[in-house]
C-alpha cells in the first residue's frame, strides 16, 4: 500500500504548464488523484479563495522545492522554499488559498502561506557550502508555510546526486531560529471566519 502524499508533478515544457495531484496512484493505463490543479506558469495566477490544490495552502508545490542544480551547480536559491508544519490554523495568507486547520482558530499556530524568514544573525559558517546555500535563501527569500506535514520539514526535487549525510545538517536549524514576516493578515477559513 502507497503511504505519504503522493504528490505528482509535471511540468509540460513548451507550453509551460504545470499539473499537480494529491493521493496520486497508478494502474495499467490509467493515473488517479485525490485533488490538484493545473498551472499556467505563463501568468502570475493565484487560486481562488478557499480552493485547495496538490497542497493543502492551494499553492503550486514546484516553485519552493530545493532543486540539486540551483544548489550544486548554480550556488543560489532564488525563491522561497516551501516547508510543513503538523499544527496549522484554520486561515491562510494570500497567495495561499485553502488551509486545513488542524489546529482550529488558534492564533497560536501560523496561517498557511505564513512567510518565515531565518534571522539574519543565525550563524552560518559551521554548515557545509551547498547547506550555506541552503540557508542564505532561506534568510533572503525565507520559506513558506504549505501543507501540513512534518513539523519544519522542507522539501526538493528527486535527485539521485543529493548527499543525504549532508542535508541531515539542517536538522540543527531549529523553528526558534526563524522570525515570522508580515505579509498580509489571515483570511479565516471554515469556522474560524
Amino acid at each position: 500500500m502507497d503511504e505519504g502524499d503522493r504528490h505528482l508533478l509535471i511540468l509540460e515544457q513548451g507550453s509551460c504548464k504545470l499539473y499537480e495531484t494529491f493521493a496520486t496512484t497508478h494502474a495499467p493505463g490509467y493515473w488517479t488523484g485525490g485533488s490538484g490543479a493545473i498551472w499556467d506558469l505563463n501568468q502570475n495566477q493565484q487560486r481562488p479563495q478557499g480552493w485547495t490544490s496538490a497542497d493543502a495552502s492551494g499553492l503550486a508545490i514546484l516553485p519552493g522545492l530545493i532543486r540539486y542544480h540551483e544548489v550544486m551547480v548554480e550556488g543560489e536559491i532564488r525563491h522561497a522554499i516551501r516547508f510543513t508544519l503538523s499544527s496549522i490554523r484554520s486561515a491562510y495568507i494570500p497567495p495561499a488559498s485553502h488551509s486545513d486547520g488542524r489546529a482550529g482558530c488558534s492564533t497560536s499556530a501560523p496561517a498557511m502561506g505564513q512567510r518565515f524568514r531565518l534571522r539574519a544573525d543565525f550563524d552560518i559558517s559551521g554548515f557545509s557550502a551547498p547547506v550555506q546555500v541552503i540557508l542564505r535563501a532561506m534568510k533572503k527569500w525565507g520559506i513558506v508555510l504549505a501543507d501540513t506535514g512534518s513539523n519544519m520539514y522542507i522539501s526538493g526535487e528527486h535527485h539521485d546526486d543529493w548527499d543525504d549525510g549532508m542535508l541531515a545538517e539542517l536538522g540543527q536549524v531549529t523553528a526558534g531560529d526563524f522570525e515570522a514576516v508580515c505579509t498580509g493578515d489571515p483570511v479565516g477559513y471554515g469556522s474560524c471566519q
